[in-house]
């Protein structure tokens, strides 16, 4: 407390309690989700990030959780149970797996993922059907202090929220918290565009002081033009050629486009090697390792924010839980699971039957 403190009473800080939320409020709105800044570069754009190779590789690599199924356990049992047909085709009409990779894709690049509701339950209201709706199609409303949602809008027109299904990322996506590197890296790939469509260096025409006809200048500009189709040109004495600039060698430009590739498998998320940015150390006895580590360490978010979203009242019934069944892609070689299958056989955790229907060996 200081001295003017003791003549003037400061106004106490009013506290933060849960009755100053907004109530009506939809969800919460977390800024740092938004546009970074630096450099004068804030984002990049999805169709410019696709088409740089590290990018497009670890996005088809994530997308492998979209080929895998989803079951419906119950909680207290951990039994599966017959589930709606929305949870592995939430769209009737293209496969689920297309609409997976879309969803998985737009967390990938943006703070959340959207799809809006085609059809519904008539004795539950539950979700029975729904669309995907591209992210830069969505835009919202916050409340004063940029706190809290208060409402969506698809093509600028006001949507009913329980209608619009939100999968809410747990990051700003790639395009904004790489956008600085997407940039870099994308105009690297336009300069090696021009290096491959054009390899020949700038180069220039000297005069040695004697005034050439504009004839004979028109002459000598179309022969270097054409030096790319020619394998000789003359010049007499009259005429030196120079060349200005630089070749990708001295550029570079192979070194600045591994070293993009490398910091952009670390903006994704994913180990360099599964993006073929840097040396692969897969070996056999190595590979499932490699994949519970992509699972761990790549899948997990993306999967955990499908799984809680689908497992809300308005698609699943309480007591219950979705999640993505990994036995297929986490399954040893046959060698391995011939070995644990006896060993639980033997001690009566699994039957032949069983085993069978494992291996999908049945008839």
């Amino acid at each position: 407390m200081g001295l003017f403190d003791l003549f003037v009473p400061t106004k106490p800080t009013a506290a933060v309690t849960a009755s100053s939320v907004d109530a009506a409020a939809i969800a919460p709105y977390y800024p740092e989700q938004g546009q970074l800044f630096f450099s004068g570069v804030t984002s990049a754009i999805r169709s410019e990030a696709m088409t740089i190779p590290t990018i497009a590789r670890s996005l088809g690599i994530i997308q492998t959780v979209a080929s895998l199924p989803m079951h419906t356990r119950n909680e207290a049992t951990g039994e599966k149970i017959t589930q709606p047909r929305v949870i592995n085709q939430p769209d009737p009409r293209i496969p689920g797996t297309t609409f997976w990779s879309w969803i998985i894709s737009d967390l990938f690049f943006f703070p959340s993922a959207y799809a809006y509701v085609l059809d519904r339950y008539a004795d539950t209201g539950r979700i029975r059907a729904m669309e995907r709706v591209a992210p830069e199609r969505v835009t919202i409303q916050t409340n004063g202090i940029g706190t809290e949602i208060v409402s969506y809008s698809v093509d600028g027109s006001y949507v009913d929220p329980t209608n619009l299904v939100v999968f809410a990322g747990a990051q700003e996506g790639l395009l904004n918290r790489a956008g600085r590197t997407i940039r870099a890296a994308a105009s690297l790939e336009r300069a090696a565009l021009d290096f491959a469509a054009d390899p020949i260096p700038q180069m220039v025409l000297k005069s040695n002081g004697t005034s050439l006809p504009a004839d004979r200048v028109s002459k000598l500009l179309g022969a270097i033009r054409n030096r790319a189709k020619k394998s000789v040109i003359y010049l007499n004495a009259d005429v030196d050629l120079s060349t200005i600039g630089y070749d990708p060698k001295n550029l570079q430009l192979n070194e600045a486009r591994n070293y993009l590739a490398l910091e952009l498998s670390r903006a994704a998320g994913l180990p360099a090697y599964f993006t073929d940015s840097q040396q692969s150390t897969f070996t056999y006895s190595n590979a499932l390792d490699k994949r519970r580590d992509l699972v761990d360490f790549a899948f997990r978010n993306y999967m955990s924010i499908i799984e809680q979203r689908l497992s809300f009242a308005d698609f699943t019934p309480a007591g219950n839980r979705v999640s993505f069944d990994l036995d297929d892609f986490l399954r040893g070689n046959p060698y391995e699971r011939a070995q644990v299958y006896e060993i639980l056989n033997r001690i009566g955790a699994m039957s032949v039957d069983e085993i069978r229907e494992e291996e999908d060996m049945l008839l």
